[in-house]
C-alpha cells in the first residue's frame, strides 16, 4: 500500500511541477485548451494557477518523502 501511495505521490507531484513549468514558459497554453479567457489578457489567472501548481507540487512532493521514509523503516 506504501509503495503505491508513493507512487501516486510521486506521479503527482511531477505532473505539477511538468504544469508548473508549462504556465510560467507558455502562459497562454490554458486559453487554447479551454477556449476561454477569463482574465480577459491580463495574465492574472496564469500566475494565480502557476502559485496552484507550484503548492501541489510541494505538498505532493512532502507526501512521497513522507511515504518513501515511512517504507524505509
Amino acid at each position: 500500500m506504501r509503495r503505491s501511495r508513493l507512487r501516486v505521490d510521486a506521479v503527482l507531484a511531477s505532473l505539477n511541477a511538468f504544469l508548473l513549468m508549462l504556465t510560467l514558459v507558455v502562459p497562454d497554453w490554458i486559453e487554447v485548451v479551454f477556449r476561454v479567457d477569463p482574465d480577459a489578457g491580463s495574465g492574472e489567472l496564469e500566475w494565480l494557477i502557476a502559485a496552484a501548481f507550484a503548492l501541489g507540487t510541494v505538498g505532493f512532493g512532502l507526501a512521497a518523502r513522507r511515504e518513501w521514509r515511512l517504507s524505509r523503516a
